[in-house]
C-alpha cells in the first residue's frame, strides 16, 4: 500500500503536538445503505443488452453507503471527534445469485498498487480483469491548516477488478487535499440461509496526520458486474436468482469500524454496523 501523502511538508505534519481533548467513544452507524440490480455496463460505455433486474439475467449490483459517526480524533475544531475509519466490509446477496468468474481476465494487487488506474491503459492488466466502472467514495482526513488540526473532506474515485483466486479488488484513488492510494482485498464465501454469495473485504488503515490518525468514509457509491462476449455468446459475471420473494430480494451488509485486520491496525476498539434492503423484484 502507498502511504497517504501531503503535498505540505509530511516531516513537519508528524511531528506537530496536537492540543490536548477529552477522549469519546467511538460511534458509528449506516445511515443509508441500497443495493439493486441494474444493467451491467460495458467498458467503453453504454450497457449490455437483456442484462439488469429480471430473473435468472446477467446484472450487476449498484451499491450506495451512508455513514455517521463520532468520537473518532475529536479537536478543538471539532470535540465530537468523526466517524471511526473502516477497517472492513461484508456485503450479503440473495440465494440463488449465482458468480460465474470463468473466462474474466486478473489483475494482481501488486500491479494495482504500482500502476494504479493506468493498469489498463499501459497494459499491465487485461480489460476484461475490470470488474466495475469507476464510482465514487467521499471520506475525511486529518490535516494541519493554519496551525491547527482539522477534519478536512477528500473525494477519491473507487474501482473494482477481478484478482486471483477468485479474488475482487478495489483501487481507491484520491490527490486532494492529500495523495491516497490505497488497495482493498475482498473474497467470495457463501452465507447460507437467505443469502447466498458474500463478499467480505479487508480495508486497509490510510494514515494521514500521523501514522495513527486514519482516513474515514462518508459515502460509497459503487457499479460492481462485468460481462464478456465469447462469440454471441454473453457471459455475466454474476446474475440473479430464478425466483424473487415476496416484498423483494434480500441484501445486507455488516461494516466494521477500527480494531485490526492483516492489512494493518485501527487503534482504536473495533465497532460493527448492519444495515438490510430488498432490492425490488422485476416486473412481470
Amino acid at each position: 500500500m502507498r502511504r497517504a501523502s501531503t503535498c505540505l511538508a509530511l516531516l513537519g505534519l508528524l511531528v506537530l503536538a496536537l492540543p490536548a481533548v477529552a477522549s469519546a467513544e467511538e460511534e458509528a452507524k449506516i445511515v443509508k445503505f441500497t443495493a439493486k440490480a441494474v444493467p451491467i455496463p460495458k467498458p467503453g460505455g453504454g450497457k449490455w443488452p437483456h442484462t439488469g433486474n429480471c430473473l435468472g439475467c446477467g446484472a450487476a449490483v449498484e451499491a450506495h453507503y451512508e455513514f455517521s459517526g463520532t468520537g473518532y480524533a475529536p479537536l478543538p475544531s471539532n470535540p465530537q471527534g468523526g466517524i471511526p475509519p473502516i477497517s472492513a466490509v461484508n456485503f450479503f446477496l440473495p440465494a440463488g445469485t449465482k458468480l460465474h468468474p470463468k473466462g474474466f481476465g486478473t489483475c494482481t494487487d501488486e500491479k494495482l498498487k504500482n500502476f494504479g488506474s493506468g493498469v489498463i491503459t499501459e497494459g499491465k492488466c487485461p480489460k476484461n480483469s475490470v470488474a466495475s466502472p469507476v464510482g465514487s467514495v467521499e471520506g475525511e482526513v486529518i490535516l494541519e491548516s493554519e496551525g491547527k488540526a482539522e477534519h478536512v473532506p477528500e473525494k477519491t474515485t473507487l474501482q473494482a477488478f477481478f484478482g486471483p483466486g477468485g479474488a475482487l479488488l478495489f483501487f481507491t484513488k484520491g490527490v486532494h487535499p492529500i495523495l491516497i492510494e490505497v488497495v482493498s482485498s475482498g473474497k467470495y464465501v457463501t452465507a447460507g440461509g437467505k443469502f447466498g454469495p458474500e463478499l467480505k473485504t479487508l480495508v486497509p488503515p490510510v494514515p494521514t496526520l500521523t501514522p495513527t490518525l486514519l482516513a474515514s468514509v462518508k459515502t460509497i457509491n459503487i457499479i460492481g458486474g462485468a460481462a464478456i462476449k465469447k462469440g454471441k455468446t454473453l457471459i455475466s459475471y454474476g446474475t440473479l436468482p430464478k425466483k424473487c420473494p415476496k416484498g423483494g430480494f434480500p441484501v445486507k451488509t455488516e461494516v466494521f469500524f477500527g480494531g485490526t485486520n492483516p492489512l494493518g491496525e485501527f487503534f482504536i476498539p473495533q465497532k460493527k454496523a448492519e444495515a438490510t434492503f430488498k432490492a425490488p423484484c422485476p416486473k412481470h
